[in-house]
């Protein structure tokens, strides 16, 4: 009964969503095409009798979900995978990483008949789905085929946990039709059990994202950029990634002051999201900085700050910056993959809002390899404190890469689950 109140409700509000797709169209053009993939109309997939449905959702699952599409595409080399996700960010970066090496499609929607077309389409031996993006009925249509579903890389931060609680008759019969999940932590993995996941399908794996290579093309790239980006000068670069609209004011006001001690030092500001690269660049020239845009390659000489407005380059981002300032922590968003930035040897900077990766920061503070900076001031301090002595920026770099190195393995433990439902 919980499932099909739940499905009236969301074909109730299907005008909504859709006109919340097309509002988004304005600013972001994506938004306003394949409409049908999301209703599992015009499936480009299934294009292998054995198929592996991977759903990512957007960009920071697709990251998570590189190394293992790889480790798949090895392990398991007579299937072929469907990575899906809902966001436009997130199919640019999956048509970037993947090329023409998987299926590609919107997620569809999760109305009875939209998910029923698409599994008609794609008929996937099995569904991996990255972390948390949980949906009732993709879960039961799966389940009622025989399809596994596996919850790869799971996280149920305290917050989440709570506000299923509260819809609990919905929730329990759902991780009940999950086969397998594989969580990144033990508390992870009890907010689960709490909520109705059955004890047998509980295997606590660790965090995939610890496993992420950096190549030799990408390390190439990374020092190309630095060697730019420092000019003859050798100045000095602060990265901002991931950043959220609230923030973008506070970083800003911030480099203000930075810049009266480190007149040489350059920005590197990276939104979340592309449709606020404009209203991020208005900000800056605003607020009297010189303004270089990565995608018109723009001349660097005086400048004060690079929008990386680019798409798929954030990894090397953080292999070309003295320290990297991680997003989605100063506002209460719950933050973003601050592991990226400790892979390379850097240290790490971040608000306080953190829930979303809460193991990780705990790691990673209790290592000296990341610092948080819960206001203006402190941000400003923090940033002068390690711009002004390589020493700790090396010891921090350090510490920050051997946090890394202790938790790689997770990978390996999900592919042999993996491999044992399929």
């Amino acid at each position: 009964m919980s499932r099909f109140l739940y499905s009236v409700l969301f074909y109730l509000l299907l005008p909504a969503i859709l006109l919340r797709l097309l509002l988004r169209g304005l600013s972001s053009p994506g938004y306003a095409s394949r409409w049908g993939e999301r209703f599992g109309f015009g499936v480009k997939g299934g294009s292998a009798s054995n198929t592996i449905w991977l759903h990512a959702v957007s960009v920071g699952e697709t990251v998570a979900a590189t190394p293992l599409v790889t480790a798949l595409q090895e392990k398991l080399p007579n299937y072929r995978l469907m990575v899906t996700c809902m966001t436009v960010t997130g199919s640019v970066r999956i048509k970037a990483a993947f090329g023409d090496s998987v299926d590609h499609s919107y997620a569809p929607y999760d109305m009875p008949d939209a998910v029923a077309r698409f599994l008609n389409r794609v008929k996937p031996k099995m569904l991996i789905i990255m972390e948390t993006e949980l949906w009732p009925n993709t879960i039961a249509a799966c389940h009622q085929r025989n399809i596994p579903v596996v919850l790869a890389n799971g996280r149920l931060s305290e917050r989440s946990a709570q506000g299923y609680q509260r819809i609990r008759p919905l929730v329990r019969p759902m991780l009940s039709g999950l086969s397998a999940v594989a969580a990144q932590h033990r508390d992870d993995g009890a907010r689960f059990i709490a909520l109705g996941l059955p004890e047998a399908a509980l295997q606590v794996t660790g965090n995939i994202k610890f496993d992420l290579n950096l190549s030799p093309a990408v390390r190439s790239h990374a020092a190309a950029l630095a060697d730019q980006w420092r000019g003859n000068s050798r100045r000095q670069i602060l990265l901002a990634a991931s950043t959220h609209h609230g923030e973008d004011e506070i970083i800003l006001a911030a480099f203000a002051q930075i810049k009266k001690q480190v007149s040489n030092l350059l920005l590197v500001l990276v939104p979340r999201h592309p449709e606020r690269f404009d209203q991020v660049a208005r900000l800056c020239t605003d607020a009297g900085f010189s303004l270089a845009r990565r995608s018109g390659n723009d001349s660097l000489t005086e400048t004060d700050i690079l929008l990386g407005d680019s798409m798929g380059e954030l990894t090397a981002f953080f292999g070309a910056c003295d320290i990297a300032f991680v997003g989605g922590s100063l506002v209460p968003t719950g933050g973003h993959n601050m592991i990226e930035a400790a892979a390379w040897n850097v240290p790490v900077l971040t608000g306080p809002h953190l829930f979303n990766f809460t193991e990780v920061s705990q790691l990673l503070l209790a290592n000296d390899a990341m610092r948080l900076c819960e206001t203006e001031q402190q941000l400003v301090d923090q940033s002068l404190e390690l711009l002004g002595n390589q020493q700790q920026r090396d010891a921090m770099g350090r510490a920050a890469g051997r946090v890394v190195e202790a938790n790689r393995g997770a990978l390996e433990k999900l592919v042999v689950i993996i491999a044992g439902l399929i």
